[in-house]
């Protein structure tokens, strides 16, 4: 919902649910689920701007497309500031003296009616019937009363009850009774697929109201049209004043009645969306649902512990609001309607009445066997890349932990370079790994079901379930996407089935316009989820409001009806600076603002991807504690950085990050790091000349080089790629070792625990890679044993040159500080000879855990999830 429809509405029931209007969902209200249509926003915003739509008094464009829409002249068309103040002008221009209205329906013919002083006569729809029209009793009604300065009431279809009457029994009425008006209020008659449409084809003595503020989601805009002869419909609109619609809504309706897309659409939605409510809603016991064929359903309980005002007040306290239908005539206290609205908050009602049905059983007959409840969900979005979602996430994962909650996390589709392997030798995102153990849960795949690996700038390799499937260029990766997500979904059901409650990450932002339609991990996930989402944005970056309002606009109503909260990130100084920023974009979007998390320091988490480090977050001033130099090398196609960050935390080492030969200088030690392309980044090291920079330090024998899984095959002779996995072909290598790495489909991903040869000490961590690297000729010296045998490194006679295939070498505290004490020990410092410094996520987790608690209001966070 939003401003636009009926915002003091929602604002009230708000208010009374004790909740924010973003976590309210209406059944209330009748408006379409899927919301306005995509170009409403847009045209809107010209309008406001350029006033390009001058208001026209007697709305003469308006008609006219109205005409050309239903097939009319536009003479018999009428335009009301909403359809109501066409229905209030109707009696005094008519002189009608005597109604007849068929209850329950539309209270505002009866009230219409009595304001212009006519006598209304209640005719009861029979409940047994369906609350069917009567044609035949209606005609004796007719006879009996008289028939001259009468008229008649009908919605087609009726309001509350969603009933339609066939139009041919009412045509053969009408010419009967020539002398009588016919109302037909098709305020709803858009919803219904096929309708024979009394506003096309309909005798003199008919005359059809119609709505368009419903279908098209306006009715903040009040837009109105009828339907009658000529000379009727000019006596009805000298009772409407001039300029009695606005400029906006008149361009509105232009273009409204024009969007036969969206028209089609939405009939199919709702159609499907009502028979499944239908379907859900008639299997509660003791509820009766009347067929309808509009936009909502009417219910009666049948049962004498429940009436519907208290099933509202119930409802009400978990943020869902419900229609009392007990105002209308005809129906009473037992009586409620639901509005038709999207799938995942049509879920959320029935999910609710389950609970309180169950709840009111107790004391009267067995307790229900209901359906398990789907299980609560919240969703960190961001505004953009690198907004913070996956530490939000993270710090969400804990908080919840640490209150006593079984969480687990998921993000459907992650692209990284940066990944980890599974006990189970899987592969996923390494920010899933980190929330995986905010909430003490060993890493499973299943909470990453889709992992991206980009290759080139226009392909990456796919990894489905923690195996890879293949290469795929964009185009071809969209064409899979369906199925993806089916796996995807799959995945979160099976977990989420496990936990009490989930945390879901969502990737880039919702608002990427270009990518939406194939959308699997933002919105489409959260409404799958039914999760409430949390949008996050980094004020560091500048123009955060911007961002917040601009990412709504961008968004379609039903997902703007998802988020519930606002996050500002990175904030540095006094928060209550932002007050007034935080009230206007509320204000303009409707959402409110769950907090400001401040800037954090030294997390000790693991970064998700490259963006961060290629940023700069390693790029630190020397100082005179950190004595060891330490350089990284940057490749293009950089992955698993991850396992520099136990290095990071060294209170001794600079950790550096080099991208130009004239900043490599004469470390201690440089790392070449993984690569997700070797040989592309092999051609890179030689352009640049970092290739003959790295042999010139190891000709002066003074700084220790070590590479990494890719870095560590660089290091070798040749590299070849017979099968073109990357770049294909064969290449030499720096060859600081003698080694022959040839690249291979198969793709090894091992948990592993090893020895360090030189120092005897245990190393633990992961193998990702493809291929194999061999010993030539002088066999090289092997470094690094894995438990079964298997050499997992290599180094030169001097033991200056060398490296692994293990990712995470340098986890393990001992080894790292004896590595780092060699370091000294060589350049002539005195070596710590201890354990300084113990790389421990868990103190790191609930560090962040309690400063981002600390920035939230977790009571409405709580609400959003649905706990």
């Amino acid at each position: 919902m939003n401003d636009f429809t009926h915002g003091g509405h929602i604002r009230r029931l708000s208010e009374a649910a004790g909740c924010n209007r973003g976590e309210l969902v209406d059944f209330s209200a009748n408006i379409n689920p899927l919301g306005l249509p995509d170009w409403f926003r847009g045209l809107i915003a010209s309008e406001l701007s350029g006033l390009t739509h001058y208001p026209d008094p007697y709305c003469g464009e308006l008609t006219q497309s109205a005409a050309e829409r239903f097939g009319v002249a536009a003479e018999e068309v009428i335009a009301g500031n909403g359809s109501t103040e066409i229905l209030y002008a109707l009696c005094p221009a008519l002189n009608i003296r005597r109604a007849i209205v068929p209850v329950p329906s539309y209270t505002d013919y009866r009230r219409a009616c009595e304001l212009s002083g006519v006598d209304v006569e209640a005719f009861v729809l029979d409940e047994a019937a369906g609350f069917a029209v009567d044609f035949d009793a209606l005609a004796e009604w007719l006879e009996s009363g008289g028939s001259e300065d009468c008229a008649v009431f009908l919605g087609q279809p009726n309001n509350p009850t969603g009933a339609c009457f066939d139009p041919d029994e009412l045509r053969t009425l009408a010419e009967r009774f020539s002398e009588t008006w016919f109302v037909v209020d098709e305020a709803f008659a858009d919803f219904v697929p096929g309708l024979d449409r009394l506003a096309s084809s309909r005798p003199a003595n008919v005359i059809v109201l119609y709505s368009l503020t419903k279908f098209y989601a306006v009715p903040g805009l009040r837009l109105g049209l009828g339907f009658a002869a000529s000379d009727v419909a000019k006596t009805i609109t000298g009772r409407i004043p001039p300029w009695s619609v606005n400029g906006l809504a008149q361009a509105v309706g232009c273009r409204a009645l024009e969007d036969s897309e969206y028209a089609l659409r939405t009939v199919q939605a709702v159609e499907a969306l009502r028979d499944e409510l239908q379907a859900s809603l008639s299997a509660l016991p003791g509820l009766t649902v009347f067929p309808g064929t509009a936009n909502f359903l009417l219910c009666r309980i049948d049962r004498t512990d429940l009436d519907a005002s208290t099933l509202a007040e119930r409802l009400l306290e978990q943020w869902i609001a419900i229609r009392v239908c007990q105002s209308f005539d005809g129906l009473d206290d037992r009586f409620f309607r639901v509005a038709v609205r999207p799938a995942h908050e049509n879920a959320q009602l029935i999910c609710a009445l389950e609970q309180v049905f169950a709840v009111s059983s107790v004391a009267n007959g067995p307790v229900l066997h209901l359906k398990k409840r789907r299980t609560p969900a919240l969703m960190v979005q961001g505004c953009s890349s690198n907004a913070g979602k996956s530490v939000l996430a993270a710090a969400l994962c804990r908080i919840l932990l640490q209150d006593g909650y079984d969480v687990a996390p998921f993000k459907s589709q992650n692209m990284s370079l940066n990944s980890f392997v599974t006990r189970d030798g899987g592969e996923m995102g390494r920010a899933q790994v980190t929330q995986a153990q905010a909430c003490r849960l060993d890493p499973d795949v299943r909470m990453n079901p889709v992992l991206l690996k980009p290759s080139s700038d226009v392909g990456s390799q796919v990894i489905i379930m923690g195996q890879p499937i293949g290469n795929m260029k964009v185009k071809e990766y969209v064409r899979y996407k369906p199925e993806a997500f089916a796996r995807a979904k799959q995945a979160y059901d099976s977990l989420a089935a496990e936990h009490e409650v989930m945390v879901l990450e969502g990737a880039g932002s919702p608002a990427e316009v270009n990518l939406k339609r194939h959308d699997i991990v933002n919105m489409a996930m959260a409404r799958y989820a039914n999760a409430g989402v949390l949008l996050a944005g980094d004020i560091d970056r500048g123009g955060v409001f911007a961002s917040f309002v601009g990412t709504m606009e961008l968004l379609s109503e039903w997902e703007r009806a998802l988020v519930r909260g606002f996050v500002v990130n990175n904030f540095r100084g006094d928060a209550s600076l932002l007050d007034e920023a935080l009230t206007i974009t509320t204000d303009r979007t409707g959402v409110p603002f769950a907090g400001v998390v401040h800037h954090l320091t030294d997390l000790g988490l693991p970064e998700e991807d490259s963006v961060s480090f290629k940023s700069g977050v390693l790029d630190r001033l020397p100082s005179a504690e950190r004595v060891v130099d330490i350089a990284v090398v940057d490749v293009p196609h950089i992955s698993n950085f991850t396992d520099l960050d136990a290095l990071l935390g060294e209170p001794d080492v600079h950790l550096r990050v080099v991208r130009r030969v004239a900043d490599l200088g004469s470390p201690h030690a440089v790392i070449l790091p993984g690569s997700k392309n070797v040989v592309a980044d092999m051609h890179f090291l030689r352009e640049t000349g970092m290739a003959q920079a790295l042999l010139d330090l190891a000709t002066q024998g003074e700084t220790e080089i070590v590479g990494i899984c890719g870095g560590f095959q660089m290091l070798g002779r040749t590299i070849s790629d017979p099968l073109g996995l990357e770049s294909g072909g064969e290449l030499a290598g720096l060859g600081l070792l003698p080694l022959a790495t040839e690249l291979a489909p198969e793709k090894t991903l091992i948990r592993a625990r090893a020895t360090h040869l030189g120092t005897g000490e245990a190393l633990h961590g992961y193998e990702i890679h493809h291929g194999r690297t061999i010993p030539l000729g002088a066999t090289p010296k092997i470094c690094v044993m894995r438990s079964d045998g298997e050499p997992l490194g290599y180094e030169d006679a001097s033991g200056l040159v060398w490296g692994s295939y293990l990712h995470g070498l340098f986890d393990a505290d001992v080894f790292r500080r004896r590595f780092v004490d060699q370091l000294r020990k060589r350049s002539g410092q005195e070596p710590l000879g201890r354990v300084v410094m113990a790389y421990d996520l868990e103190s790191a987790l609930d560090r962040l855990a309690d400063a981002v608690r600390s920035s939230l209001d977790m009571k409405s966070v709580y609400r959003m999830s649905g706990l």
